[in-house]
Order: structure tokens, then sequence, then C-alpha cells
């Protein structure tokens, strides 16, 4: 995959905190070399945080996040609390962080608290003295801090070579699929085409598990679920797995031979995310809800809602139906997450394609912290529609949590 085409949940995601004039937006100018955030001596400009995916060398593919002051504590009608909400929003999604301090003013206390919550939140970060053209000496850089100037264009690239060291690893041993075959299998995708398909293209699972196929050396064979029977048929041998959209699930399990292995994008991306072991325990729960519980449908991205859309109408009716309970059901959707999930008997979130790998592990977490059950569509449809077990065969070490 291209850098220009690399999925923002993919690309590394430095954002940039401090006080209001501090000179966030035009350190984060100076590293992108372009005008991405306004700039202004008035104090407060950002009232939003501002994102931008982009290349930067030597980083490579990156999100670029300015954010509000987090001093705005004030403001009408409670405008720069939600600033202050925002930003910690914000950094759930952070992989790395960047204090931006006021070299001539020096740290206070608003500083040392986002520090504080960076290190609860266990991000990694580096404190950035902005305007340090001011100072009559500039001290040292140590392993936590260093002096710069965005306005002078001083020490830049030593900052973005800093921030490339802080970046978290990448485990070259995470695959989405491929750790599971051998060079030369086919692998059949069934992908349907439906009202809630994006039109002129694919939804972003399928594109990289296709990619992971052929990183593995194998051949996948796209089909919609309405040609399988004969995309099977037309096959010299059997494929080593057949992987499937859950709303699709229930008629592919009826026409995939039983010996043939199957799984859905969904419980893939799952176990790619690292929370499907947390999303299979928690379906388990649905057996305990009740009467008047409230259940939490949580998606990663925004987008036009079908008259049958999956989070608002099929799984709810399906749920309904599944525990013959008469439940209520709530939504959130982008980066709106609630912090307070004791009004909700369950959490059942997207694929979460669209989120980063921390924000996915920070909303479990929220989940698991307090005591919610945290599942996701993928696995809620395959235990609607019986199919659960089978689907999970095919990873041993989570098809013997059953």
């Amino acid at each position: 995959m291209s850098l220009n085409s690399t999925p923002s949940s993919e690309r590394l995601h430095i954002g940039f905190f401090g006080c209001r004039n501090a000179g966030k937006s035009s350190l984060v100018n100076a590293v992108t070399d372009q005008d991405l955030a306004v700039v202004s001596e008035v104090r407060g400009t950002t009232t939003d945080p501002v994102s931008k995916a982009m290349e930067i060398l030597p980083l490579g593919p990156v999100v670029i996040i300015d954010t509000p002051g987090f001093d705005d504590a004030g403001g009408q009608g409670g405008i720069g609390d939600l600033r202050v909400r925002r930003t910690k929003q914000t950094l759930n999604k952070t992989d790395v962080a960047v204090l931006v301090v006021d070299a001539s003013a020096g740290m206070n206390d608003y500083d040392r608290e986002l520090l504080e919550i960076f290190r609860q939140k266990q991000i990694p970060h580096l404190t950035v003295f902005n305007k340090c053209d001011l100072l009559e000496s500039v001290p040292e850089d140590n392993a936590e801090e260093m002096w710069v100037s965005a306005q002078k264009k001083l020490r830049i690239w030593e900052l973005k070579e800093r921030l490339g060291r802080l970046a978290p690893k990448e485990d070259p041993n995470r695959r989405i699929i491929g750790d599971l075959l051998h060079p030369a299998q086919t692998v059949v995708l069934v992908c349907p085409i439906d009202e809630s398909a994006p039109k002129g293209r694919m939804i972003l699972p399928q594109v990289q598990t296709i990619r992971d196929v052929l990183d593995a050396g194998c051949m996948p064979l796209v089909t919609r679920e309405l040609e399988l029977a004969e995309s099977l048929n037309a096959l010299k041998s059997q494929p080593a797995i057949v992987v499937t959209d859950s709303q699709a699930l229930a008629v592919v399990s009826k026409l995939t031979p039983d010996e043939v292995p199957l799984t859905t994008f969904s419980i893939l991306m799952a176990r790619y995310k690292g929370f499907l072991e947390t999303a299979v325990s928690g379906i388990a729960q649905a057996k305990h809800l009740k009467d008047g519980d409230t259940i939490l449908m949580a998606e990663g991205c925004t987008h036009h809602r079908q008259c049958n859309d999956i989070g608002t109408v099929k799984i709810p009716r399906l749920l309904q139906k599944y525990t013959g309970c008469s439940l209520c059901f709530a939504t959130c959707t982008g980066t709106e997450f609630p912090e307070d999930l004791s009004p909700y008997a369950m959490v059942i979130h997207c694929g979460a394609c669209m989120n980063t790998d921390r924000d996915v592990q920070y909303r479990m977490k929220c989940a698991i912290d307090q005591n919610v059950p945290f599942t996701n569509y993928g696995i809620t449809l395959a235990q609607m529609t019986g199919t659960l077990e089978r689907t999970l065969r095919p990873l041993p070490a989570i098809h013997a949590l059953l």
C-alpha cells in the first residue's frame, strides 16, 4: 500500500497539546511545512482539534493533530470546558503526544496536568519549549525535553527525528490473515454489494484483507454471496478459507462446506485490533440482558444511515429476538465515546476499521474497568445467527474460549 493511500487508522497519530499562545499551531505548521493550522496573536484561536493526514519525512505517513488551548476552561456557555474535554478525547487516539510550552514563560500547572495525563494514559511524549529564540541562553536538550523556535524554524528537523524515535514500533508478525495461510493457497472473500456498500469502491477491511492475502503469496478470489456456490464449484480444490462480510454470514455458512474453514472480516479485524478475546467474552453476556437494559451501539466513523442500517436497525432487531427482551438502544459515532458507561448493559462496537489501535484499546478498557460487556457488530451477528462457533474454528486459541 502506498504512503498516500495508507488509511488514517494505520498512520502514526501525533498530537500537539498545551496552553493558549504556547505556539502549538505555529509549531504544527513548521513541522508540516504548510499552513495546516490558523495562527493568530489572539489567544484561543484554535477552537476544535484539527487533523490532517500527510507524509512527513523522516516520519512517513502520519496524522497531525492541533488541539485547543488546555488552559481555556472558561468561555461563554461552557465552550472552554468543551475544548478541554475534546482535547482529552483526542489523547485517546494519540500515539505520540507533544507538549508545547512557551519557553519564555516556562511550565505552569496546566502543562504539568497534561504531562500527568500523558503518563496515566501511557502515551509516549516529548515536552517542546517553543520560542527559544526569545531566550538569552538555550538549555541543553534531555531525554524528555527539547528547545525549538517555530517562527525561526530552528531545530524543527531534530524535533521530527525525536518524534520518529518515540513512535511505537510495529509488530512485524501482526497480520490480518496472512499468518493463517501458506503460499499459493486460494482464499475466497465474500463481499456483498447491497444498499450499504459504498458506490464504486470496497470497504476498508475488505481492501486490507485482499492486500494481506497477496502479501502472503496467496490468491484472493473475490465474489458476492450470490455467486459463491458457482465460485466454489469453479475451483479445482477447496480454498484454504472463506472470509465473508458478517451481514451475509447466515447465507454463506449454508453454502460453504463444513470442512472448509469459515470466518468473517469483522472477526479478523477484531483480532488485528487486539480485542477479539474481549469481544467473544462480551457477547456471551447477552443471555443475561433483561427488559429495559440499554445497549450502546458505538461506531468509529460517521456515515449516512440506510433504512436497514446495521447498527440502528439490523442488530437491535436481532438482539431483541435473540434475548426475548424489550431493550433500549443508544448510539455514539466518530470521536464521541462516553467515559461513563454505567447507563449501559453492553457496548457493541463497529468493526473499528477507522479507529486507531490506541482508540480501540481505550474504549475496550473503559468497558472492562466498568464491568460493561464489550463486543462488536460481527461477533454479535455471528452469535445471533448461530455461527459463532464455526467462524472461530480457524482461530483455535479464541475458539477454546467458547
